[in-house]
């Protein structure tokens, strides 16, 4: 059976406290079709500090986005000054 580099990186490696490394479970998302190549059903998804990462495993492409939580939090304690046009 031929070893598919973007197959080996199913599962990735969390680096903890004292070198202990934990799994981290990736999930395919069934009829997904990745926006960079178009190849379907090859999105894997996981979250990574309260961040959700889906990867397509064809061609390394990568989308992020953190929870509403994380989202809210920043965006109420930001305020906009003013916007500089340069002339």
């Amino acid at each position: 059976m031929k070893c598919n580099k973007s197959v080996a990186n199913w599962t990735a490696g969390m680096s903890l406290n004292k070198g202990i490394r934990m799994a981290v479970r990736k999930r395919f998302i069934a009829g997904a079709v990745c926006p960079s190549c178009q190849a379907k059903d090859s999105l894997a998804m996981w979250r990574e500090n309260n961040v959700d990462i889906v990867e397509c495993v064809k061609c390394g492409h990568q989308m992020r986005e953190a929870d509403k939580e994380a989202r809210d939090h920043v965006r109420k304690d930001e305020q906009v000054i003013g916007i500089f046009h340069p002339d």
